[in-house]
């Protein structure tokens, strides 16, 4: 009877060692799965419920112009930052030069397609002002225009501009509408400067604004 009692807990440790790992490896498989290519997010899949958070990061998953880079990023975040850059903020009618590809643009009654190749690099001309490139920096860690988050917030709350371009003019962003923006919540600007971290690097296009 003992002997019966000794092998049924041996086989019941072994088959609680054989979950454990079971559990750790699809853990790990899981940190390790490829990011959300865009192309899954298909039109055929249940969207959820409208009018949530959870919709909005949804929908700016489908909206992204841009393959995104997801690897250690909060991914309902980068999909909420699409959603405002893409769908809320017009970043790339200031911040895309040209902001749609050739034969794209929705202003002349074409199909829209966002201009990729330079999306959120910036060049665009407002007069004397050159909109920045926004996109992440090689020479600064890969982060947004280079800057830190924390950096990036204080711009948007105050806007105040850190490369002080215009000097002549205070040292305020002009053109930049960050009067608005700055009352934006924590979280939505932490949103759209993940996205900016997801999004690839480019450079400016060279575009110029008609007369």
């Amino acid at each position: 009877m003992k002997k019966t009692y000794r092998i049924a807990v041996a086989c019941a440790l072994f088959a609680l060692a054989l979950t454990l790992v079971g559990v750790a490896n699809g853990q790990a498989e899981d940190s390790e799965r490829p990011a959300l290519a865009l192309s899954q997010v298909s039109d055929n899949a249940a969207p959820p419920a409208a009018n949530t958070e959870a919709a909005r990061i949804f929908r700016g998953y489908q909206i992204a112009p841009v393959p995104l880079r997801l690897r250690g990023l909060d991914r309902d975040l980068v999909g909420l930052g699409s959603y405002i850059v893409n769908a809320q903020g017009g970043c790339n009618d200031c911040h895309t030069n040209p902001s749609y590809a050739a034969g794209h643009d929705p202003f002349m009654g074409q199909p829209k397609q966002v201009n990729a190749a330079h999306y959120l690099a910036g060049g665009q001309q407002f007069g004397p002002f050159t909109s920045r490139n926004i996109t992440p920096d090689p020479a600064h860690g890969n982060l947004p225009a280079g800057l830190t988050f924390p950096q990036f917030k204080q711009v948007i709350r105050t806007g105040v501009d850190p490369e002080n371009e215009h000097p002549q003019l205070g040292p305020l962003l002009q053109v930049m509408p960050w009067p608005t923006y700055q009352t934006m919540t924590d979280r939505d600007l932490l949103a759209i400067y993940t996205y900016l971290r997801a999004i690839p690097h480019a450079e400016p296009g060279t575009a110029v604004a008609a007369e």
